[in-house]
Parts: structure tokens; C-alpha cells; sequence
């Protein structure tokens, strides 16, 4: 049994430090972005299935909408640099700058050494959920993604159509890679629509039935040329089950949106991370 300390109560008193002040961080252009989209026309549209995923491709300075069309329904996105797979969406430092869930004017970071904004979003029609009772909010980076190893783990259950295998399965199409060499860029996601928290009680990670409706959206500016998968959740709005034949499930509408021509003049894609790599050392 732990004794508790005399002192316990002061220490759990001190107050928090928030670890990565983001203030010092160069804003999104709003602004600009807003200007862009006002008159973009639609280049593409994806509709991705019930339990499965898709990838879609998405050229620098152009607009993702990823739609609820038909029902409730939870979609885990992977987004890479399209000219160079190991430049990846990071959500763990996206968490860490932004917190646990992002919403308007928050970035997509990606993975080392490049740590430069992927893509920024500049619409939210959940926005107004904020942060519920519970510790609730929508479109989090801190769940991975639903996966056969976890599954089995805890079910002991052979089930293929969770996330992870979903994008997998995808970018192998969309690549010709196979389903091991696809498997290994496949990554933690952004949970889009889904409503998840912490408990108060245990820590653990918790899902409720997300808030998303038909109509709803999430929008996003590509700061540099991406390659986009996106797998519509077995779990569907996710009140219930994780990775599911039996969930109500729905599709997603994928649409990118090329600005007018000349809108983003003056606009150029971020440069990469200018850490110089030394690592302290001086060889």
C-alpha cells in the first residue's frame, strides 16, 4: 500500500506549466486563405466506403473538405508529403503545439526532420462543440487509429477492416507498394468528427457518439503537395464499438478545391524544420 506523503496536497497544488508556448509561432494567414477559397472551383471528389479507406492526391495551395453525407460517421486521416512518403503528419507534436484536438486555425505538423505545417485548417462546422462535461471534443490527435494488433490483443480476433488495415490496403493500391511496405508508412492519426476525451477517474482514452451530422464538415489548406488517405471507421459515429461489422456506418466525401488563379499571390509552400542536425556533435 503507498502511504501519501504529508505534504501530498502541495504538491498537488503547484500549478501547471504549459509545455510548448506556442505564441512565438508564426500565425496561419487566415486571411489569405479565406481570399483563396472564395471562388475555388472543384478539381476532384472521393467518396470513401463504409469500413474502408481511400487516397487522394492534393497539390500545394489547394483546399480538402472532408464532408458527413449521408450519417453520423468518424474518419481516421493520414496525410504525406506526396513527393516523399517519410514526411508524414505528426500528431504527437501537433498535440503537443496545439493540444488534443484541433479546430480553426490550428496546424498539421509533420514528423522529423522537416517539422513544417502540412496543412492548416480553415473551416470547422463542429466548431462550436467545445469541450464538453465529460472532457469531450471532436477531431482529436491523441487516439492512433483502430488496428488488427490491438484487436487481437485484447479479442483475440483476426478483423481486417479496422483502420490501420484500411489505409494500409489503400496506399498499397494508390502506390504499388505491397501491403508490408505500405503498412510501415501508415501512421497515427487525426480522428476527424470523432468525440473523445480522457475519463476524470482512470485517465483512460474515451469515445462517445461524435456530434457530426450531414452537412458538417472539416476543411483544410495544403501548404505543400499531399498525399491524403482517409478510412471511414467500422465503428461509425463511434458510440459504441471501435472496429465493428455490426456499427451503422457511412460514407465520407473527400473534395479538393483549387483557388482562382492568382488569389494566393505572394503564398509559397513552408520551408522545412531549419535545425542544422549537428546533435551536438562535431563530427
Amino acid at each position: 500500500m503507498t502511504l501519501m506523503p504529508e505534504d501530498a496536497e502541495d504538491r498537488r497544488a503547484i500549478k501547471p506549466v504549459i509545455c510548448y508556448p506556442n505564441d512565438s509561432l508564426k500565425p496561419a494567414p487566415m486571411a489569405v486563405y479565406a481570399a483563396a477559397r472564395t471562388g475555388a472551383t472543384k478539381l476532384s471528389e472521393t467518396l470513401v466506403p463504409p469500413r474502408e479507406a481511400r487516397c487522394f492526391h492534393v497539390p500545394a495551395g489547394h483546399f480538402i473538405r472532408i464532408s458527413s453525407v449521408e450519417g453520423s460517421q468518424v474518419g481516421d486521416l493520414n496525410i504525406w508529403n506526396a513527393n516523399d512518403l517519410s514526411e508524414r503528419f505528426y500528431s504527437g507534436k501537433t498535440r503537443a503545439l496545439h493540444g488534443t484536438h484541433v479546430t480553426t486555425g490550428d496546424r498539421l505538423w509533420s514528423s522529423f526532420p522537416t517539422m513544417r505545417p502540412m496543412a492548416t485548417v480553415v473551416e470547422d462546422t463542429l466548431g462550436w462543440y467545445g469541450i464538453d462535461e465529460f472532457g469531450g471534443s471532436v477531431h482529436d490527435v491523441i487516439g492512433t487509429r483502430c488496428d488488427p494488433y490491438t484487436s487481437h490483443l485484447l479479442n483475440e480476433t483476426q478483423y481486417h477492416h479496422c483502420c490501420h488495415s484500411n489505409l494500409t490496403r489503400a496506399l498499397a493500391v494508390e502506390t504499388g507498394l505491397s501491403l508490408h511496405e505500405a503498412e510501415a508508412h501508415v501512421h497515427d492519426v487525426l480522428n476527424v468528427f470523432m468525440c473523445t476525451g480522457f475519463s476524470r477517474d482512470t485517465g483512460q482514452y474515451f469515445m462517445k457518439a461524435s456530434p457530426v451530422r450531414p452537412g458538417d464538415y472539416l476543411e483544410f489548406f495544403a501548404e505543400i503537395d499531399l498525399l491524403g488517405g482517409l478510412s471511414a471507421c467500422p465503428g461509425g459515429d463511434c458510440s459504441a464499438e471501435h472496429s465493428s461489422d455490426t456499427a451503422a456506418c457511412y460514407p465520407l466525401l473527400v473534395e479538393v478545391f483549387a483557388p482562382a488563379q492568382g488569389s494566393l499571390e505572394g503564398w509559397t509552400p513552408p520551408s522545412v524544420n531549419a535545425y542544422d542536425r549537428s546533435h551536438g556533435s562535431a563530427t
